[in-house]
């Protein structure tokens, strides 16, 4: 609890405090560094909008508003990992698919409004253990008012974490995102906004394969090869994208 005398944190700043379940997957993520990013730009921003006398009255999100506010934060997370790229091309080795990687893929299709499809995912990795896919979970359902789903996904990423399967040579670490866009999600997320993907790498998403619909979560994406590929390109530069894009399910 804050003293009347300090200044409350931030939704941002909290989560990050708090964001050792979102470290599971990516063990050399450095947390610190990306609290301090956030902060020199929430900084930035505070001095170019001064909350004066003639700012307008702060909104006080509601239970379901604050969840939403941050699985979009976590999801910005994910994607800024430096080992989101490697995790997302083991997810299509057939040899061995990697959990972990769903939870980057769901990230994905959380952005460009696949809200079933991410769930799916986020489930299938949760199924192998991963906190951070419980964590998503749990903000997905809390910010749909579905409370008992929500405590168990509550309870499962508080839960031990599982052993991530060992590999001989060290992880891979390279970004997902251009630098732009992954900083651009960020600075959306700390505006109290629904952070998006550039049009070109949105259309990347929307033209993967879909499989015949799942009984229980409609149409679900699935990744290909080529995705880690399209979507490492600068929007700026071409969308990386082939063939006609697909609208995003209604999830």
């Amino acid at each position: 609890m804050h003293r009347a005398d300090e200044p409350a944190s931030s939704p941002v700043e909290v989560l990050l405090e708090n964001a050792e379940v979102l470290t599971d997957t990516y063990d050399d993520y450095d947390t610190e560094a990306a609290r301090a990013r956030v902060a020199a730009r929430c900084a930035t921003e505070k001095q170019a909008c001064p909350t004066g006398a003639g700012a307008p009255p702060r909104h006080h999100p509601s239970a379901h508003e604050q969840a939403a506010q941050d699985l979009n934060l976590a999801v910005a997370l994910i994607l800024n990992a430096p080992e989101a790229s490697a995790s997302l091309t083991r997810l299509v080795d057939h040899d061995q698919i990697d959990p972990e990687g769903a939870v980057v893929f769901a990230a994905l299709l959380h952005l460009t409004g696949h809200r079933d499809a991410a769930q799916f995912w986020w489930q299938f990795a949760a199924g192998g253990g991963n906190r951070t896919a419980a964590f998503c979970l749990f903000l997905a359902h809390q910010q749909r008012a579905e409370f008992r789903d929500a405590a168990y996904w509550r309870g499962q990423s508080r839960g031990p974490a599982r052993p991530g399967r060992r590999t001989t040579a060290p992880p891979t670490l390279s970004s997902l995102l251009p630098e732009t866009v992954r900083h651009d999600l960020l600075s959306q997320c700390h505006r109290g906004r629904h952070p998006t993907l550039p049009a070109p790498l949105e259309a990347v998403i929307n033209r993967l394969r879909v499989d015949s619909a799942d009984e229980d979560f409609g149409e679900v994406p699935q990744p290909d090869v080529s995705l880690t590929h399209d979507l490492t390109r600068d929007p700026a530069r071409g969308s990386g994208c082939r063939g006609r894009g697909r609208a995003p399910g209604t999830g």
